[in-house]
C-alpha cells in the first residue's frame, strides 16, 4: 500500500484586542514560521482590523502549521514573546482564545495595570517622597531666561580674545528655569533641587552657599513676572516638587544683614600691589572692586556696620577718598595694603553669640569631631554657633517663610559640620511647621561611611552620614537608637562606583549595600553618580569620564536599587564629560569645570539634539519604569548577588501588592537566576518577556548594559528600547 501524504498545512488565523493606550495600527512581528522559517522585519507587519468586531486586529499567515510571535504597536509597546500552532483571539488582558470571547474582556478578568500615568498626580497626594525622582540643578549656570541681571562675580572672569568679559558667573536664573521645566519633565523627574537661593555676598558667590540674607531671595535671580514664588507655582502647576538648598553651618565672611556684622574695610579701598587708587581693570570692575552693579561700589548693605562704614557706603564710590583703618591707624587707599583687612576674617574677634572662635579648618582636622564642628570652613564660609538659640531662632524662622511659600522639600549642606543634636533641632523645627516635610543631607564621605564600625574609614562615627539618621548615642551600634527621620545623600554607594562601575564592574558593590542596616531607613538615601563637588572616579574629583555604557549600567543601578535617584544637571548628555567639578587651577574659569553654563544646549535650536542622546532617553526610560512599579520605589533590597559582570535582588513590597526581581548586566550578557521568589506570573519591564514561576525559581538572560525588571503581575513593557535598556 502507498504510504498516506501528509496533511498540508493550512493557513493560520490570528487576531488580537487593541490593549487601551496602543497606537495604531497593530503589527505582528514573527519569526521561525513552520514549514519555510519565513520572519519578518522589525516592528513587523500590519494587521488588518476586524470589519465585524471593533477593536480587533487580525492577520492570517498563509500555509503555516506553527509560527513565533508577539504583537507590537510600533510605538514603544509589545506583548511577550508567543507561540502558536493554530489560530486564535488574544485579548486585551494577554488570554488566548478559540474564538472571540463574548461580553468583552472584562469577564476574564481585570487588565493589567496602566504602564505610566499620563499624569502626575497632584502633589498633595504624593506623600512619600520615595516615589520622586530628582533633577539636581546650579541654577545660575542652567539657562538664562534675563540677561539684565547676569552679573560677574569679582573672582575668576572669564575673557574673549578682544579682552571683553564673558560668560558671567550668574546667568541662568527663575526665568530660565521656568522656560524650561517641561524640559525636566519630559526627562521624567518629579522634583528639582535647586542650589541655595538666598541672597549671597562673596567674591564667587554663583553657586548660593555663601549666605548673607536668608530672608531675602537673591536679586539676580529674579525676573518680574519670575519671582521664587513665580517659580514655585509654575513647577506645582507641573506636577514638579520644588528641593531649596539650605546652608545652616555657615555664613559668608561679611555676616548677616540685620543680625551681625564681621569687621572689614571696604573693598573699594583696596587696592594691589603695582597699582594705583582708582585704577583696577579686572572686566567690569574698572577703577575699583565693589559691587559694579551698584552706584556706591559697595559690597554689602548691612545696617548693623560700623558707622564710619555705612557713611561711606553712600558716598564715594571709586574708593579713592582717603579713609583710616581704625583697626591699625594706616590710611587707604594704599597699593599693596593688607589683603586680609578687606578679604579676610580675624577669628579671635568675631561675635560669639553668632560665630564659634577657633580658628579655620586646616591639616588632620578634616577627620576630627571637634575641630569640623567648631572651626571655620573657608575665609567666606565662616562658622555659626549653631548651638544658640538666637543662631536658631533666625535661620528656622527664615526657612520656615520659603515652606509658607510653596517649597516642598529641603536639603541641607555641610551636614558632618553641625553635631547631629543641634542639627535635628533645625530639621524638627522644620518638620513641625510643615508636617509630612522631607529632608535630606549632604555629609561628604570619601568611603563607606561605616566610621567606627569599620569598613575602611578614616573617621570617626560621629560624623559618618549613618550617625545623622540614628537616635542613639553608641557609635558602634547603630541600633542603639531608632530612626531620627533625617536622611543623607549615599556617599557610601557612591564611593564604590570609583572601584566599580568606572571600571565596567558591579564587583563589590554588594558589601555597601549589605551595610543598609546601619541607616534609619535605606530605602530614603538619595542615590547618586555625580556630585556638584566631586566626582566617581578613582580620585573623586572629575564629571564622570568613563565609556557611556558605564554610566549606563549605573544608572540601571541607581534606579533599580532602594533609595531616591538624583541626576545631576547635564549628566544626560555626558556634559562637561572629565572635566573637574570645580575651578581648579589658578586661572581656571568656570566653562573649564563641571559647573560650565549648560543654558547653549537648551535653545529653542538645540534642545532636540540634547533630547535624542542615548543617556537622555535611556534615563527618561528608567523614570517611566520606575514610576510604574512602587517595589522600585520603597521596597528595601533582598537577596542581593552580585558577580562582576552582573547583580541581582529582590524588590518586595507584597504588603501594597507589588513584587519585584531584578537582573541587572554590565559590559556582556548575563543569565539571571534567583530562587526563593513568590510564584505566579511576572512580565520584564524591560522586555515585556512573559514567565510563569512554579516553585519558586526564576530565569531570565539580560543583554550587556541592560536589566531585566520582572514585576510580578507587573504592566508589562514600559517604554521604547533604547542604545542600552533592550
Amino acid at each position: 500500500m502507498p504510504k498516506k501524504k501528509p496533511t498540508p498545512a493550512a493557513d493560520l488565523v490570528i487576531a488580537c484586542e487593541r490593549p487601551a493606550g496602543w497606537a495604531e495600527p497593530l503589527r505582528v512581528h514573527f519569526w521561525d514560521k513552520s514549514p519555510d522559517g519565513a520572519g519578518s522585519a522589525w516592528p513587523g507587519v500590519p494587521m488588518t482590523p476586524d470589519p465585524q468586531h471593533p477593536g480587533w486586529w487580525l492577520h492570517r499567515f498563509a500555509v503555516t502549521r506553527s509560527v513565533r510571535l508577539l504583537f507590537t504597536d510600533g510605538a514603544g509597546r509589545q506583548t511577550s514573546d508567543l507561540t502558536r500552532e493554530r489560530g486564535g483571539w488574544l485579548d486585551a488582558a494577554g488570554h488566548w482564545h478559540d474564538q472571540i470571547p463574548t461580553g468583552g474582556t472584562a469577564a476574564l478578568g481585570p487588565l493589567p495595570r496602566p504602564q505610566v500615568p499620563e499624569q502626575l498626580a497632584p502633589i498633595a497626594q504624593r506623600t512619600d517622597f520615595r516615589a520622586e525622582t530628582i533633577y539636581f540643578l546650579i541654577t545660575t549656570r542652567f539657562y538664562d531666561g534675563d540677561p539684565s541681571n547676569n552679573f560677574f562675580c569679582r573672582d575668576r572672569i572669564r575673557f574673549d580674545d578682544n579682552g571683553q568679559a564673558i560668560d558671567p558667573h550668574w546667568r541662568g536664573d527663575f526665568k530660565g528655569l521656568m522656560e524650561r521645566l517641561d524640559y525636566i519633565r519630559d526627562l521624567g523627574f518629579t522634583a528639582i533641587w535647586i542650589t541655595p537661593p538666598v541672597e549671597n555676598r562673596s567674591g564667587l558667590d554663583y553657586h548660593g552657599y555663601h549666605p548673607y540674607d536668608w530672608t531675602r531671595v537673591d536679586p539676580r535671580l529674579e525676573s518680574p513676572g519670575a519671582t521664587y514664588r513665580d517659580l514655585i507655582e509654575a513647577a506645582h502647576a507641573r506636577g514638579l516638587k520644588i528641593i531649596q538648598d539650605v546652608v545652616v553651618n555657615h555664613s559668608c565672611q561679611y555676616g548677616i544683614r540685620g543680625q551681625v556684622h564681621i569687621d572689614h574695610l571696604p573693598i573699594k579701598y583696596y587696592c594691589p600691589q603695582g597699582s594705583a587708587p582708582g585704577s583696577v581693570d579686572h572686566g567690569p570692575y574698572q577703577g575699583s572692586l565693589g559691587n559694579y552693579a551698584w552706584p556706591n561700589r559697595d559690597d554689602i548693605d548691612n545696617p548693623l556696620a560700623p558707622d564710619w562704614w555705612r557713611e561711606r557706603h553712600a558716598r564715594d564710590s571709586q574708593g579713592r577718598e582717603p579713609l583710616v583703618d581704625p583697626k591699625t591707624g594706616e590710611i587707604v587707599p594704599k597699593p599693596g595694603y593688607n589683603q586680609g583687612r578687606f578679604f579676610g576674617v580675624d577669628a579671635n574677634h568675631l561675635d560669639p553669640d553668632w560665630y564659634h572662635q577657633e580658628g579655620f579648618i586646616c591639616g588632620g582636622d578634616w577627620e576630627s569631631i571637634w575641630p569640623l564642628q567648631h572651626k571655620h570652613l573657608a575665609g567666606d564660609c565662616i562658622d555659626l554657633a549653631t548651638d544658640r538659640q538666637n543662631v536658631k531662632d533666625y535661620l528656622i524662622g527664615a526657612i520656615n517663610g520659603y515652606l509658607d511659600m510653596g517649597v516642598d522639600a529641603l536639603r541641607i549642606d555641610t551636614v558632618k559640620h553641625v553635631e547631629r543634636d543641634s542639627l535635628l533641632e533645625y530639621v524638627n523645627a522644620w518638620k513641625a511647621h510643615k508636617p509630612g516635610l522631607f529632608v535630606f543631607g549632604e555629609n561628604l564621605v570619601k568611603g563607606y561611611g561605616c566610621g567606627d564600625l569599620g569598613g575602611g574609614d578614616n573617621g570617626p562615627s560621629q560624623i559618618r552620614p549613618w550617625w545623622y539618621t540614628r537616635l542613639g548615642h553608641d557609635p558602634r551600634d547603630p541600633n542603639s537608637g531608632g530612626d531620627s527621620g533625617f536622611c543623607v545623600l549615599d556617599f557610601g554607594l557612591f564611593s564604590t562606583f570609583r572601584d566599580t562601575v568606572s571600571k565596567g564592574t558591579y564587583g563589590g558593590t554588594a558589601q555597601i549595600l549589605a551595610m543598609d542596616w546601619i541607616y534609619g531607613d535605606a530605602t530614603r538615601l538619595v542615590t547618586f553618580l555625580q556630585n556638584h563637588d566631586v566626582g566617581p572616579d578613582n580620585d573623586f574629583k572629575y564629571r564622570f569620564k568613563g565609556d557611556q555604557w558605564m554610566a549606563a549600567a549605573a544608572y540601571n543601578l541607581i534606579w533599580t536599587a532602594r533609595g531616591i535617584p538624583c541626576l545631576y544637571y547635564g549628566e544626560e548628555i555626558e556634559f562637561m564629560k572629565g572635566a573637574p567639578q570645580d575651578v581648579e587651577g589658578e586661572k581656571d574659569t568656570l566653562d573649564q569645570t563641571g559647573r560650565a553654563y549648560f543654558g547653549d544646549h537648551l535653545t529653542d535650536e538645540a534642545i532636540g539634539a540634547t533630547q535624542a542622546h542615548p543617556l537622555y532617553q535611556h534615563i527618561r526610560r528608567l523614570n517611566q519604569i520606575r514610576r510604574a512599579v512602587p517595589a522600585l520605589q520603597q521596597a528595601p533590597m533582598t537577596q542581593v548577588a552580585e558577580w562582576g559582570s552582573g547583580m541581582n535582588f529582590v524588590r518586595d513590597l507584597s504588603d501594597q501588592g507589588d513584587y519585584a526581581v531584578i537582573g541587572l548586566a554590565i559590559g556582556s550578557d548575563q543569565q539571571i537566576s534567583v530562587g526563593s521568589v513568590r510564584d505566579g506570573t511576572y512580565r520584564d519591564a524591560v522586555t515585556g518577556r512573559e514567565v510563569q514561576v512554579s516553585g519558586g525559581h526564576l530565569s531570565f538572560s539580560v543583554r550587556a548594559n541592560s536589566a531585566g525588571i520582572y514585576v510580578l503581575d507587573g504592566p508589562g513593557k514600559v517604554g521604547e528600547d533604547g542604545a542600552y535598556l533592550r
